[in-house]
């Protein structure tokens, strides 16, 4: 068998990242994906009916128009394109209101009304600044580039969402910031969340949040076409359960969790390495539900119909007692729903005159419970007549999650919880991060730094460190 340089194992965003990286220093990589085709949570396929195109897990991209790494890429020349529609986000009220992302601060501020300039004041920096903020926000803990940018960045990024709702005068404004802020999949109080809420406003008011043509499938088809044109291998159909049973290689990086690691034969972890993995947290898991429709979504607000993504919830007290409830493993009816419709922009998505609807909810991790009643009648109490338009439905559970792509553990799709004690310490508080105790092997996944997301640069941050550390090469963005 042929000696590599470097065996990435797992072909999601960040494997695909690890061996792209690889690969641009002239080295010599092998891929290896467990399923048929590369891409873990970019994948697309006909999950309803013949014609309906659904994404199976990821499907809006704010972080991947954001991703210094992926924007080094020449990706547009390998196939991948991008819509963008009218509002990145909407979140309609029971009173009538609803809250948008534009993809514009100007137009997000302006239309806050009297919550636009304390809007401006948390997301204005991120959004002017994110050239110089980006690598800090999305590597590992270090000595940061631009430390003031950083600094009034994180003055507000530490605080929980509980605290910087209170700077927001209207419904309205607090709801849409409970929307943003619980893609954390966490308690509204918990340590950090505005970080998230920030960043997430901050890139769609910068780069949009934007679908990609065809589906997600095309984001990773896109990087695996790259990859192979820079000469890197690749070997699908093939689940890795002794690393001893790999070709010859100098370094491993494992795009998967813990548990996953924990599981590989061969590796020769210490026992106290073993032991902090033991104690890595897993965060809430999600139910999905993908239908194919008749019609648009009838939203009682037709500007939902315009939005990349549908955040149905209410208002901010409603929808952070219920993510506190589901943190703590109990059941909600009224779910924080997240909504797309990715065929009012992508028309290919469904046969002419239908559509398809794609939701998911966080429920407590591993639950066995069915929540797509929940989950459409969420849908419908903001868009009557929704239940009507249903012509099949696709159903996915923490425990179907799991068996699906074994990442998502009990349905986590951040790789691990992303509070303030594994937002950059994960899966270990360490220098780096990226390597484990068996010093040529690496985590490159979304349970190191930045975490969860499609973005890539979990796999860039660690295929650098690895080849700084075995090959001393140094990779720039």
């Amino acid at each position: 068998m042929r000696k590599f340089d470097a065996i990435i194992i797992g072909s999601g965003p960040n494997g695909l990242a690890a061996a792209i990286t690889f690969q641009r220093q002239g080295l010599s990589t092998l891929l290896i994906e467990g399923a048929d085709t590369v891409g873990g949570g970019m994948r697309t396929k006909e999950l309803t009916l013949p014609g309906f195109k659904h994404d199976i897990c990821s499907a809006v991209h704010p972080m991947a128009m954001a991703s210094p790494f992926f924007r080094s890429l020449p990706l547009a020349g390998f196939g991948l394109s991008f819509v963008k529609p009218h509002y990145a986000a909407a979140h309609p009220l029971d009173k009538g209101e609803t809250g948008l992302l534009y993809h514009s601060l100007a137009e997000t501020v302006q239309g806050l009304g009297i919550d636009g300039e304390r809007y401006r004041r948390l997301v204005g920096p991120v959004v002017e600044h994110w050239e110089e903020l980006a690598p800090d926000i999305m590597g590992a803990l270090s000595f940061p580039e631009h430390p003031w940018h950083l600094a009034a960045f994180g003055l507000h990024a530490l605080q929980p969402a509980s605290w910087t709702v209170s700077r927001f005068a209207t419904e309205r404004g607090r709801a849409l910031w409970a929307g943003m802020a619980a893609h954390g999949i966490q308690p509204l109080s918990n340590w950090t969340t505005s970080a998230i809420a920030i960043v997430l406003s901050a890139v769609g008011n910068k780069y949009g949040w934007q679908i990609p043509v065809g589906g997600s499938q095309s984001i990773a088809d896109a990087l695996l076409r790259y990859y192979q044109s820079l000469g890197g291998e690749l070997q699908t159909g093939y689940w890795v359960q002794d690393i001893r049973d790999l070709p010859a290689h100098r370094v491993l990086l494992c795009d998967m969790t813990p548990k996953q690691l924990l599981q590989l034969k061969g590796l020769e972890l210490t026992a106290g390495y073993r032991g902090r993995l033991r104690r890595y947290k897993q965060g809430m898991g999600v139910f999905k539900v993908d239908w194919a429709l008749s019609e648009k979504t009838p939203f009682k607000d037709v500007r939902c119909q315009q939005a990349a993504t549908v955040h149905l919830g209410n208002s901010y007290a409603e929808i952070a007692e219920n993510e506190r409830l589901s943190h703590r493993g109990k059941w909600v009816d009224k779910p924080f729903v997240l909504f797309s419709q990715q065929s009012a922009f992508d028309p290919g998505r469904a046969p002419e005159g239908r559509h398809t609807g794609w939701a998911y909810c966080h429920v407590p991790n591993g639950s066995s419970l069915d929540y797509s009643e929940a989950i459409e009648n969420q849908i419908e109490r903001f868009a009557p007549g929704f239940k009507d338009t249903i012509l099949a439905k696709h159903t996915l559970s923490p425990a179907k999650l799991e068996q699906y792509n074994p990442n998502y553990v009990g349905g986590d799709i951040n790789g691990g919880i992303m509070d303030i004690t594994q937002l950059y310490s994960r899966p270990i508080l360490a220098l780096n991060p990226y390597r484990t105790s068996a010093g040529h092997v690496y985590l490159c996944s979304s349970s190191t730094p930045p975490g969860g997301g499609v973005h890539g640069m979990c796999g860039f941050q660690a295929a650098r460190m690895a080849l700084k550390e075995h090959f001393g090469l140094w990779a720039d963005l």
